[in-house]
């Protein structure tokens, strides 16, 4: 029987190891976490999400998800809009989005074109007075 999610894997090409731990590790503030050594030589990078994982995996020939996409967790809408802003501070887009009446959202791209959305979930009864973006 499945019991949670253990980890999701986004694609980057290879030689993505160092931009990898620039966007996952500094721009998003995610840990990097040791590879076992058998799957060090495929390339890529692993990050800590919560008590989930994130994992960079090199694909060859390399295609960016561009609708398909992990939906990752932020502490509040404070947090939030500061990771917004490092975000285009570090040159990633953002694309705000109010279509989910419970949470506060929008969306940005890797490095290497693939789609990633951040939230925060707000309180029941909170979305009436959502904040102008």
């Amino acid at each position: 029987m499945i019991t949670g999610l253990d980890h999701v894997q986004v694609a980057a090409p290879a030689g993505c190891e160092a931009e990898a731990r620039r966007f996952y590790g500094d721009v998003l503030g995610l840990a990097e976490l040791e590879k076992p050594p058998p799957l060090r030589a495929a390339g890529g990078a692993w990050f800590a999400l919560g008590a989930q994982q994130l994992h960079v995996g090199v694909a060859d020939p390399f295609t960016a998800a561009t609708k398909a996409h992990p939906a990752l967790a932020v502490g509040g809408e404070p947090e939030l809009r500061a990771l917004a802003r490092r975000l285009e501070e570090a040159g990633a887009p953002v694309r705000w989005d109010d279509r989910l009446p419970d949470a506060v959202r929008f969306y940005t791209d890797d490095p290497w074109g693939n789609r990633l959305e951040l939230l925060t979930r707000l309180a029941p009864g909170h979305d009436a007075e959502r904040p102008e973006r």
